[in-house]
């Protein structure tokens, strides 16, 4: 633990010397060049992983040729280059932006598939997985808008190509959400709430079923109603354990 601490430390503080450095630096001005130019330089930023300057680049585009041939290309890179730097508040907003004023864009799918992607990214803690640290008690607010983007994007449009890959990450993030609601009924196990551990339990056996987390749900359920005296309910709660579980 306190290699860990002292790990989580060093990280913290060359992220804020090298936040300081960036912010020191002067950043080029986006020089008078013609769009066509501006948007070559700016494929080239992005393909070189330099999102920063690929970013103040298309910024400078939009800003300056905003019904330009370019304009919807612009704005979906956009999306995309504020998606690599992590910074979910401008990403979101230029996605529902392009949303809003393209709602028959044949690239919308590919808008609300990087809105599941941008609230995905905003729920990783990087710090915790760097260190193996297991934090499923952390707020999911960001994994459940996720899930319903990706859910969202499969009801609109059930033949995208991002359909695949968003029901895999739906999978991932019914796991994550799943492992939440049970982290907060062994918490209220431990508080001795047994009433409301049993719900949030039966909470996670009613909307995730095809978890791992059912298994340990079904065995809260039965502790917590046996401890309320609810016989009938401890039964019922260990025959589903048994049918779904005969090994365990």
């Amino acid at each position: 633990m306190a290699k860990q601490r002292s790990v989580w430390l060093t990280l913290t503080l060359a992220l804020a010397l090298a936040a300081t450095g960036c912010s020191s630096t002067k950043k080029d001005d986006v020089p008078d060049e013609p769009p066509e130019v501006l948007y070559q330089d700016a494929q080239e930023r992005l393909q070189a992983g330099n999102y920063i300057r690929a970013a103040e680049l298309l910024e400078a585009m939009d800003s300056r040729y905003p019904f330009g041939p370019y304009s919807n290309q612009v704005q979906l890179d956009l999306i995309y280059a504020y998606y690599k730097q992590d910074d979910t508040t401008r990403a979101l907003a230029n996605i529902d932006r392009f949303i809003r004023l393209n709602p028959n864009h044949p690239s919308v799918d590919y808008a609300q598939y990087m809105r599941g992607l941008t609230n995905m990214s905003a729920d990783h803690n990087f710090f915790q997985e760097l260190l193996n640290i297991d934090r499923a008690d952390r707020d999911p607010a960001y994994a459940r808008q996720a899930f319903a983007d990706f859910r969202q994007l499969l009801r609109q449009y059930p033949d995208s190509v991002y359909a695949a890959d968003a029901k895999a990450r739906m999978i991932s993030l019914k796991n994550r959400l799943a492992k939440h609601d049970l982290a907060v009924a062994q918490y209220y196990m431990k508080r001795g709430a047994w009433l409301a551990a049993a719900n949030r339990a039966k909470f996670v056996v009613q909307s995730y079923p095809d978890t791992d987390m059912m298994k340990p749900a079904l065995e809260i359920m039965a502790q917590a109603y046996d401890t309320l005296g609810l016989d009938d309910m401890a039964s019922n709660a260990r025959a589903v354990l048994k049918a779904n579980f005969p090994a365990g």
